[in-house]
């Protein structure tokens, strides 16, 4: 029976989850369907919505001045727009042979069961938090939320030390290291792998690894934490390894997420190896006609290496809010997959890469050859031509280009775009060579960096010659 019989014919579409793919979702099926037709109830267990996750370090650090600059639309304004949208709500159960959730009011307990036609499920991922010793007393901090980046930086405001350790590399980690540089602190960086950035190869990495050095953030690499020290206020003190101890007024835990996905595991819906939902092209989860999962808590193609991933972005998670709002509200959308691009900064160092490092193309059966190249961001006689390297990963035999990976300074980030885009049209790196990109001396040398590195790609897969 459908949950319209008794509503006038309206049916009803439930969001769990009030952030980027969660309001993209109720946002566009709102603009195809009018409140008579559809009724939208969006649950968020937080205080905001629509709101940058990826901007807190830069709020954190100084650079954006104010915390609401970061919210894209209000609770506010979704209301205005017919968006039954209930903050401080967490959805505790899902009933799918029911067509209902189960929700509880966060500041009072109560709990309601609201049913639903068609269900979006956008619970987004949760830090990774290590059952450390004392990974739980004050001062130290994840950053997932608006309010995490308020208490951190009521934490950095309150401290009279300047000590601060980032447990964690990846891009939560180098952004958090260069947003406590700014406050003044001193920054030690305890890093598990061998080099930061593991979304790098090892060789790219060594360079974030100098670059940050010379910023003057002490870099702890191949370390595992195995406790949190405290002292006699119950406030940490201290981050230790196997074989050393590291003196911190404030530890940042920058060591990734996972899905946000127990409450489908509860309701039995199809996960995939990393733990996030499984979907189809429309975003609808496997084997379930209505109901849809996006962002940070679904898998994702990767149309490079044909498996599946875990990838979670903002811009994946606002693509799949549209694609997600479409289908709900009677139209209809895909979304085809990634080639997995990410940039990323520390200070004025610039950090790129999109498609598969050697370990992901070796996983995934190919055989390939790489080629490394050094440039300069513009023409070298201009004024601010800033070094740049390049690596780049060619099919063996069929030149298919396979990943760029791009360290540099000012221009070198966004290169990796022209990369992104060679990767979803299949191209080769004989085929690279050839394209027509924007030159003029302020911009590139006569020969863009990353065509410099199709030319050398291209022929080194050309002396493999035939197999």
């Amino acid at each position: 029976m459908s949950m319209s019989d008794g509503r006038g014919g309206r049916e009803r579409l439930v969001v769990v989850g009030g952030d980027a793919a969660g309001m993209s979702a109720a946002s566009q099926a709102r603009r195809l369907k009018d409140p008579g037709e559809l009724e939208i109830v969006a649950f968020e267990r937080g205080h905001f919505t629509s709101f940058s996750a990826c901007g807190i370090p830069y709020w954190v650090g100084g650079e954006v001045p104010e915390r609401d600059r970061l919210i894209a639309r209000t609770p506010e304004e979704h209301r205005a727009r017919g968006i039954d949208l209930r903050l401080r709500t967490e959805v505790t159960e899902i009933d799918v042979p029911g067509q209902r959730v189960r929700a509880r009011d966060v500041d009072s307990g109560a709990e309601s069961w609201t049913p639903y036609d068609k269900l979006v499920i956008a619970t987004g991922a949760r830090p990774v938090r290590p059952d450390l010793p004392g990974v739980d007393a004050p001062g130290v901090h994840g950053v997932q939320t608006l309010d995490d980046g308020q208490a951190l930086l009521d934490t950095l405001a309150r401290t009279r030390g300047r000590r601060a350790v980032v447990v964690g590399a990846g891009y939560i980690g180098v952004e958090m290291a260069e947003a406590l540089i700014n406050r003044g602190f001193e920054v030690t960086v305890v890093n598990r792998g061998k080099e930061p950035m593991s979304t790098l190869d090892p060789d790219m990495g060594r360079l974030v690894h100098r670059a940050m050095e010379g910023l003057g953030i002490t870099m702890v690499d191949d370390a595992e934490v195995t406790k949190l020290l405290t002292g006699e206020d119950g406030r940490v003190r201290a981050v230790a390894t196997e074989d050393a101890e590291y003196p911190a007024d404030v530890v940042v835990l920058g060591i990734g997420v996972r899905p946000e996905t127990a409450l489908a595991r509860a309701a039995g819906l199809p996960l995939g190896a990393h733990g996030g939902l499984l979907t189809d092209l429309a975003m609808r989860v496997r084997g379930h006609e209505n109901i849809w999962a996006g962002g940070d808590c679904v898998e994702v193609l990767n149309l490079v290496s044909g498996q599946v991933q875990y990838v979670p972005l903002g811009t994946h998670a606002n693509k799949h809010g549209q694609v997600i709002g479409t289908n709900a509200g009677g139209g209809y959308a895909t979304f085809p997959g990634v080639v997995g691009t990410a940039v990323s900064k520390v200070c004025d160092l610039e950090i790129a890469r999109t498609g598969l490092r050697e370990k992901d193309a070796r996983r995934a059966g190919l055989r390939f050859e790489t080629v490394t190249v050094e440039s300069t961001s513009r023409a070298g006689y201009y004024p601010g031509a800033a070094p740049m390297t390049v690596k780049m990963l060619a099919e063996s035999r069929t030149g298919r280009l396979l990943g760029v990976q791009i360290v540099g300074r000012e221009g070198a980030a966004k290169r990796v775009d022209i990369a992104a885009v060679a990767l979803t049209a299949q191209m080769t790196v004989e085929q690279m060579t050839a394209l027509d990109l924007g030159y003029a001396p302020p911009f590139s040398p006569v020969w863009d960096p990353v065509l410099v590195a199709a030319r050398k790609a291209a022929a080194k897969v050309r002396a493999g010659g035939p197999a």
